[in-house]
């Protein structure tokens, strides 16, 4: 059993999504990721004097969106606010944000784990809120040159920043709070949430409340940055409690002495590494942009962007479970996959009439070649028909699963029909009464074969098939099986050897 750990650890996240949107939030630049350095800026989006920013209201449609997806109570009456720092990739030296009176807050995301891995719970969303992004900072010290340039090219781009209660308790409850967050935005089309390409940045902030001899003791709080996948995020949160642990241990009564810090992760190390001293909201001395109107929303256009939402990844398991009889873990591979994949499957289990049978067909064999070819579900070869089709011949009996599996292959290489690839492929079904004959010689002539059975070890049917394969590959084994069975508790047939 594993030992309690003498520390709760207490977590929350601050998650930076890039929106969807063809332009950046007060500019007309393209957003489009992989331009030339510094040829998707304009007078506006670098800060040069006399220019003025126009609010995007695709940004804030696709803002409004999430903000709902998450339950989070939208404000009637929002401001813009300059968050004032300087660091060379920000060229207005302030960026624009929402400080007290942001678009949206008291919201959450209910999370869990088919598995059983973490308990359900609802992780509390504090704010969701509109910003612009900064510029890139691109270092050169791995050539030797230690040499730095700036990218202007994000300069601008919207983003929404997600502020959650610290309500994680642990390392595997941040990831999974991640995972189902980019599935939500994802279904929404909110954002493409692409961590490679920089369209969603995490940012945690973890603690320790030690159980001491007083009470609960918390550690002071730090903030965890340069983290470029969920796992890091896992694996940095995984490393930094215990490290805090260990500043306690050695700090003891001191620990007000102890300032809030920023660190990054390293992932060659798998370690944190000090950054500097983390800020307090009041080190960005912000105040209302003088250069933006206000922003106002009604009832009616709130509903209007409700109404919009679609069926959420969360009621979509519940559905599939209700109407298919999948297992929680099932519908949550289908689900995770993507609405696309969602769609073909209910058509598949409508057609083929059994859920569970259309979703084991998916997972392990239509997810298969999507993950080996780097394909969605749009691009797959065969057709709901085609695949409904052969699950069906499987079904009655006609082919057997392992036989089936490789006329779906025939089917993808030749794009074929499963009748055309059976035909090419020489596959025959076999007569009732030849299995019936096979079955009634291969008894007869296996006398210890018989007996086992007739004893009810079935160990020997086994053979009985690869025997009866070897006469004919077109057997197929589990009616041969069931035939077998059939024919040894006839008296009739008797030791022939």
């Amino acid at each position: 059993m594993r030992a309690e750990m003498p520390y709760d650890v207490v977590i929350g996240l601050e998650v930076h999504v890039q929106l969807l949107t063809a332009s950046k939030l007060f500019c007309g630049c393209s957003t489009k990721f992989g331009l030339p350095p510094n040829t998707a800026t304009c007078p506006v989006c670098i800060g040069m004097p006399g220019t003025l920013p126009v609010m995007s209201r695709r940004a804030y449609e696709l803002a409004l969106k999430a903000a709902l997806a998450l339950d989070c109570k939208i404000a009637r009456f929002t401001k813009w606010d300059r968050k004032n720092y300087y660091y060379p990739d920000l060229p207005k030296n302030y960026q624009i944000s929402q400080y007290d009176l942001p678009l949206s807050s008291d919201g959450f995301l209910p999370i869990g784990d088919p598995q059983g891995r973490i308990e359900p719970k609802r992780v509390g969303i504090i704010r969701v809120h509109l910003e612009e992004d900064a510029g890139k900072s691109m270092h050169d010290e791995a050539a030797g040159k230690a040499d730095s340039r700036i990218d202007l090219n994000r300069t601008g781009t919207p983003l929404l920043e997600i502020v959650t209660r610290p309500d994680l308790r642990s390392p595997a409850e941040a990831k999974t709070f991640l995972t189902e967050l980019k599935l939500l935005l994802n279904y929404l089309g909110v954002s493409d949430c692409n961590m490679q390409e920089g369209s969603l940045r995490v940012d945690a902030n973890v603690n320790l409340h030690v159980h001491a001899p007083e009470g609960k003791a918390p550690t002071p709080l730090v903030e965890v940055k340069n983290m470029n996948s969920f796992r890091a995020v896992e694996r940095a949160l995984a490393h930094e409690a215990p490290r805090l642990y260990q500043v306690w241990l050695e700090t003891g009564r001191r620990l007000g002495e102890v300032p809030k810090e920023t660190r990054g992760w390293d992932e060659t190390r798998q370690a944190t590494w000090p950054q500097r001293s983390k800020e307090e909201s009041s080190d960005y001395r912000y105040f209302p942009d003088p250069d933006l109107v206000p922003v106002t929303v009604t009832e009616e256009q709130i509903e209007q962007v409700r109404g919009s939402l679609g069926e959420l990844p969360a009621a979509i398991r519940t559905r599939l479970e209700q109407t298919y009889g999948l297992s929680p873990y099932d519908s949550d591979v289908l689900v995770s996959q993507g609405r696309g994949l969602v769609d073909y499957y209910e058509a598949l289990a409508r057609k083929v009439g059994d859920g569970k049978t259309a979703s084991n067909w998916v997972q392990q064999d239509v997810l298969r070649l999507l993950n080996e070819q780097q394909i969605t579900i749009e691009k797959y070869p065969v057709s709901i028909d085609s695949l409904a089709g052969l699950i069906g011949k499987c079904t009655a009996g006609q082919l057997e699963t392992s036989r089936a599996r490789e006329v779906l292959a025939r089917m993808i290489a030749a794009g074929s029909s499963a009748d055309e690839a059976i035909a090419a492929m020489g596959i025959q079904q076999v007569d009732e009464s030849e299995l019936v004959t096979l079955g009634r010689e291969l008894l007869a002539s296996n006398a210890k074969v018989l007996a086992e059975i007739r004893a009810g070890n079935l160990k020997g049917v086994g053979w009985l098939i690869g025997q009866a394969k070897k006469r004919n590959p077109n057997v197929h084994a589990n009616r041969f099986r069931e035939i077998c069975l059939e024919l040894a508790r006839e008296e009739c047939i008797v030791d022939g050897g």
